[in-house]
């Protein structure tokens, strides 16, 4: 029998997500890349949204940090909202005057 020391917690199973099929062409595409890097369907597109995830994390913290400042609190409240699924769409009458005030001056 294998014991798991205390220290060592175990990592919770991740919830799966499906996606819109990728349609003829995409899934071929997939499948071609998935043999040549001896990888599953499934492994390889998760290695690839990852990847593409990655190169966008700059463009997304920066549209994070737009958003924030128009709702006036910081970029870490604002992603904090995000991920807890309490944001929401503002309406013109609740943005900040801090945006205002700087599009005035351009």
């Amino acid at each position: 029998m294998i014991t798991v020391p205390s220290s060592i917690s175990i990592m919770p199973r991740r919830e799966r997500f499906s996606i819109a099929p990728l349609g003829e062409y995409y899934t071929d595409l997939l499948a071609i890349d998935s043999w040549i890097n001896a990888r599953t369907s499934s492994t390889q597109a998760n290695s690839l949204l990852c990847a593409k995830l990655q190169e966008r994390e700059p463009r997304i913290k920066e549209r994070v940090a737009y958003l924030a400042k128009k709702r006036g609190i910081s970029p870490d409240d604002m992603w904090m909202q995000i991920l807890q699924g309490e944001a929401r769409d503002l309406r013109p009458e609740e943005i900040q005057s801090s945006e205002a005030g700087e599009e005035e001056e351009t």
